[in-house]
C-alpha cells in the first residue's frame, strides 16, 4: 500500500500523554487529527500508513481555551483527536519517526 498526501492531511500528530499511555495498555493509539474528517477517513489513513488493522476509532473534539495572546484576549484552535483501537496483535510504536 503506498500512503497518499491526503493520509498525512488527516492524521496530524500523535499525541503522547499519560492518558494516551495507559490508553496504549489496551491496544490504543490516539492521534490529533484534521477537525473536518470522519471515522472511516481515519481508519483507511491508519491502515495505510501503519500497514495495522483497526478495529474501532472513536473521537473527540476538545473545544479550544481562551488565553492572553500580547495582553488581549484570544482563542486557540479547536482540536480532534481520534482514539484508534487496534486488532490483537498489531502494534504501532509513536515514539519512533514515520
Amino acid at each position: 500500500m503506498s500512503a497518499k498526501p491526503e493520509h498525512y492531511d488527516v492524521i496530524r500528530k500523535p499525541i503522547i500523554t499519560e492518558k494516551a499511555t495507559m490508553a496504549s495498555d489496551a491496544n490504543a493509539v490516539v492521534f490529533e487529527v484534521a477537525i473536518d474528517s470522519n471515522k472511516p477517513q481515519i481508519k483507511e489513513a491508519v491502515e495505510a500508513l501503519f500497514g495495522v488493522k483497526v478495529k474501532a476509532v472513536n473521537t473527540t473534539i476538545t473545544k479550544g481555551k481562551v488565553k492572553r495572546f500580547r495582553g488581549r484576549p484570544g482563542q486557540r484552535k479547536d482540536v480532534k483527536k481520534a482514539y484508534v483501537m487496534l486488532e490483537d496483535g498489531n502494534a504501532i510504536d509513536v515514539t519512533t519517526g514515520l
